[in-house]
């Protein structure tokens, strides 16, 4: 399975523009395009998951966790939050508490902060988890139904 993100290498930083913007986030939170290829021919859904595990919390920090993509979909456009796309599948609460992509905001002059998109071909077409259930559960179901995954790891730093 591939993940191509922007089409960034590893370790490519993201931009302003994908910087959230609430808190202190200064960006656009707009979502990088995404697109996935070579998954297995068993997969019957998709899920991507955003983590930064080098926030400050002790435990990382959970950006976006989408579920429920049909396979007839392999990719998402730039800006998912303001596209039509956005409805064709659930995503759970991220850690700022919202329901949708939400980008990197490191603390100002921290060290680069790794996030790490991942995709994961899924087992089921369904996780049947209600989009506010707590985002734990979410991953702990996906991880159980999960037969492969990609991932691509970009920086942002403020």
């Amino acid at each position: 399975m591939k993940l191509i993100i922007n089409n960034l290498d590893n370790y490519a930083f993201l931009s302003k523009a994908n910087e959230f913007n609430k808190f202190d986030g200064e960006g656009s939170n707009i979502s990088p395009s995404l697109r996935w290829q070579d998954y297995p021919e068993e997969t019957k859904s998709f899920a991507l998951t955003v983590y930064d595990p080098d926030a400050p919390t002790g435990s990382g920090f959970w950006h976006w966790i989408a579920y429920d993509i049909p396979t007839t979909i392999s990719s998402l456009p730039e800006d998912i939050n303001n596209s039509p796309s956005a409805t064709a599948f659930k995503q759970a609460m991220t850690d700022y508490g919202f329901n949708e992509y939400s980008g990197p905001c490191p603390p100002k002059g921290d060290i680069a902060h790794r996030y790490i998109f991942k995709i994961h071909a899924l087992n089921c077409e369904s996780l049947n988890i209600d989009p506010q259930a707590p985002n734990a559960v979410v991953r702990f179901i996906l991880n159980s139904v999960t037969i492969d995954t990609a991932s691509v790891t970009v920086l942002y730093k403020r």
